[in-house]
């Protein structure tokens, strides 16, 4: 008998909508601790996943954030008479709708499938999480890097 996803995934998830905006995005990821939201429509079914990668990347090729150095860091030697281009940058990520950044096609698992399986898949497509979906699409369930390695440290003992 191997372990499926049902058997690892944590069904407490934390979404957000499409029409939500990115500074909501920003303050759930925050209090949650997490890195990335499933995008779940009205029927409960996965829409798109935004991560903290997307909201970097979209930061960066709008230059929402002007005092960005290469690094993706606040600059130390920030010019404090920009402030105004600052601020107006923040209220564009305010109002920026999830739907406009997000991934797309969110890489989803059902519940039967096996725990190597989803391994596999989060490896091939690079990335950090796998919604779990049930027979209808509907999201019962994420697992995230963090929950298979949780899983693994139990079963080693």
């Amino acid at each position: 008998m191997g372990y499926t996803a049902s058997s690892v995934m944590n069904t407490s998830i934390v979404s957000i909508g499409p029409e939500a905006t990115l500074g909501e995005v920003v303050e759930v990821l925050a209090e949650n601790g997490i890195s990335g939201l499933p995008v779940i429509d009205s029927n409960n079914k996965a829409v798109g996943i935004i991560t903290e990668t997307d909201i970097i990347g979209f930061t960066s090729k709008t230059h929402v954030v002007p005092l960005i150095g290469t690094s993706g860091w606040i600059s130390p030697h920030m010019d404090v008479t920009k402030t105004a281009e600052f601020k107006k940058g923040f209220t564009l990520l305010k109002n920026t709708k999830v739907e406009k950044v997000m991934s797309k096609k969110p890489i989803t698992a059902t519940e039967d499938m096996h725990i190597h399986e989803v391994a596999g898949l989060m490896e091939r497509k690079k990335v950090n999480r796998v919604l779990v979906v049930d027979k209808e699409n509907k999201v019962v369930g994420i697992i995230a890097r963090a929950d298979l390695v949780n899983f693994l440290a139990k079963w080693k003992r």
